[in-house]
């Protein structure tokens, strides 16, 4: 297996995984903070988090834009690449505006919309994986 494909194989596995548990469990549990730890609860999760996510978000999108440009006609290399720009608008332009609302108080609504919001990675990194195994099998 080529170095790259297998960085991308890697970061969607992880990521995949991640956003599961952060969907299901993490997100959720954000209603049983009491409200005066919730600030710091959140600074906490966003901090450590990103540790986490933000290298692995870097691998897949350094990978995917190398797995497209080896090989522009692999149409599982153009939807992967297309499926990460749309991870990284969702995760910019709507879920962090949110944890920012966030990091200043705690809100019953907002968290609703986080986890609500936060389905479109889940249903993305879900289908990015589907088509890396689809493609390991081929």
């Amino acid at each position: 297996m080529d170095f790259l494909f297998f960085l991308n194989v890697v970061s969607a596995f992880l990521l995949t995984g991640i956003i599961w548990t952060i969907q299901i469990v993490h997100y959720p549990s954000f209603y049983y903070i009491d409200k005066q730890f919730f600030v710091n609860f959140h600074q906490f999760h966003e901090y450590r988090i990103s540790i986490i996510v933000m290298p692995l978000m870097f691998i897949e999108l350094i990978s995917c834009i190398a797995l497209y440009i080896n090989d522009m006609s692999n149409i599982t290399f153009a939807l992967n690449l297309i499926i990460v720009g749309l991870i990284w608008c969702s995760t910019f332009f709507i879920q962090v505006p949110i944890h920012n609302i966030l990091s200043q108080k705690k809100d019953n609504k907002i968290i609703k919309k986080l986890v609500n919001t936060n389905w479109i990675r889940t249903f993305l990194w879900s289908i990015r994986m589907l088509l890396i195994i689809d493609e390991i099998i081929a």
